[in-house]
């Protein structure tokens, strides 16, 4: 029975989306273990041991974040027909199991903060503060979008201080890249709740401005995730491959515009799911390929 529940919980949490951050969150370890001149003999165990962790903490801050969000809203995922035959509305999971697994994904975050390092276990709070409460901003800011983004693009952030101990203000420009990058696509499929939230007095950037000039934000945010992806290049004076790996990005954004129509919201889930899946996958192959193979360092 457990076990059942457990698995109809990872499906709630859609569990394989944790790719979404992941990488973004990987790339931070690899440019971290660049700067502090690592090399594979020297450090190689080390550097693995701080990576699985590292997977750990974002798994478990996602899943506790994901399961939040599927508690907070389930009265309101039980009244918008797009959602109301998600787990908890449906009956197919409890409410005191949910949270009960928030409570443990959000202690497997925590200890695996503990087992990085001082500075990690301090922001751990903080960071789970701002990803849970990400979940009720809908009700009170139109930016809620910004705020999803932001809890993602802490993840490479959060990676550089366990590598490093300390945080370079330069990995922010990562954290705003993720950050433009999530609220784009966060406004592009809350299109499809346009009426839904209007109805409701919902916050989000479609009720607000209205689907076509919120699909021209979500542009302008995506434009946004580049400019700051170049700088980040320049400031840590990185090769061809990063290049290649941001016009990768480049490229699978603006076909994900391109299948999305304010007249025509029926590719929302592809743009969403599977074109934001590659472009995460896409820009840690590229950009490890540039660490790893061009400038030795690990």
């Amino acid at each position: 029975m457990f076990l059942k529940r457990l698995r109809l919980t990872l499906e709630m949490i859609k569990f394989e989306h944790s790719v979404f951050a992941l990488p973004f969150a990987l790339t931070g370890a690899l440019l971290a273990f660049r700067e502090s001149g690592y090399t594979v003999t020297g450090a190689w165990w080390l550097a693995w041991e701080i990576v699985l962790w590292i997977v750990v903490a974002m798994v478990g801050a996602r899943s506790a974040a994901m399961a939040f969000n599927r508690l907070v809203d389930a009265e309101i995922d039980a009244r918008n027909p797009r959602t109301k035959s998600r787990h908890i509305p449906a009956g197919l999971l409890s409410r005191s199991f949910g949270w009960g697994f928030t409570a443990a994904a959000s202690a497997v975050f925590f200890y695996a903060s503990w087992r990085l390092n001082t500075l990690c276990f301090r922001l751990a709070p903080v960071a789970l503060a701002v990803i849970l409460g990400y979940s009720f901003t809908k009700r009170f800011t139109h930016f809620s979008h910004l705020v999803l983004g932001f809890a993602l693009g802490m993840a490479p952030a959060a990676a550089w201080i366990a590598v490093r101990g300390t945080l370079d203000p330069r990995i922010l420009l990562l954290t705003a890249a993720v950050m433009f990058w999530t609220a784009g696509f966060d406004i592009i499929y809350s299109c499809q709740d346009y009426e839904f939230d209007r109805d409701l007095q919902l916050y989000s950037v479609p009720r607000w401005v209205g689907i076509p000039r919120a699909l021209l934000i979500a542009r302008a945010l995506h434009v946004l995730m580049i400019v700051c992806l170049l700088l980040l290049v320049y400031e840590l004076q990185l090769g061809a491959l990063s290049l290649a790996g941001i016009a990768a990005v480049a490229g699978l954004l603006v076909y994900e515009h391109g299948i999305v129509k304010a007249n025509d919201l029926s590719r929302v889930n592809a743009a969403f799911f599977t074109m934001n899946g590659w472009v995460s996958v896409l820009f840690f192959v590229f950009w490890a390929a540039d660490v790893l193979l061009i400038h030795q360092h690990i």
